[in-house]
């Protein structure tokens, strides 16, 4: 397997990451039905963010904390939310990639994960 090195890798790992979130009983309707995620949309801004936070080239401008927040307002965001998306998360990146980069990005959902739980929760 390779590491991620590109803006394309970021965005084949959205694709199926999302993929798998969608169908998941725990957090899929937060996707679905609660903030009605339109991929096309989506998947572009995503990448932009994790691009940011893997290579410090992205152009992300929206504040992630509070469209979580605001979603949460809609349907309380658990423990158990948070997790599942970490898990899948984790194992959609160890499906397809491995390397330094695999490694940071894995890293860094965790480090937002734990601030969105303080923050929110």
């Amino acid at each position: 397997m390779k590491d991620i090195t590109s803006r394309h890798d970021i965005e084949f790992l959205m694709e199926a990451f999302y993929k798998v979130a969608f169908a998941d009983p725990i957090i899929g309707l937060f996707f679905t039905e609660i903030a009605k995620v339109n991929l096309k949309e989506h998947i572009p801004e995503i990448t932009d963010f994790w691009e940011q936070q893997l290579f410090r080239t992205g152009n992300y401008k929206k504040n992630v904390m509070q469209i979580h927040k605001n979603l949460s307002s809609k349907k309380k965001l658990e423990k158990i939310h948070f997790d599942t998306w970490l898990s899948l998360f984790h194992k959609t990146v160890d499906n397809h990639f491995e390397g330094e980069k695999a490694h940071l990005i894995k890293t860094r959902a965790l480090s937002i994960v734990t601030v969105m739980q303080l923050k929110i929760g």
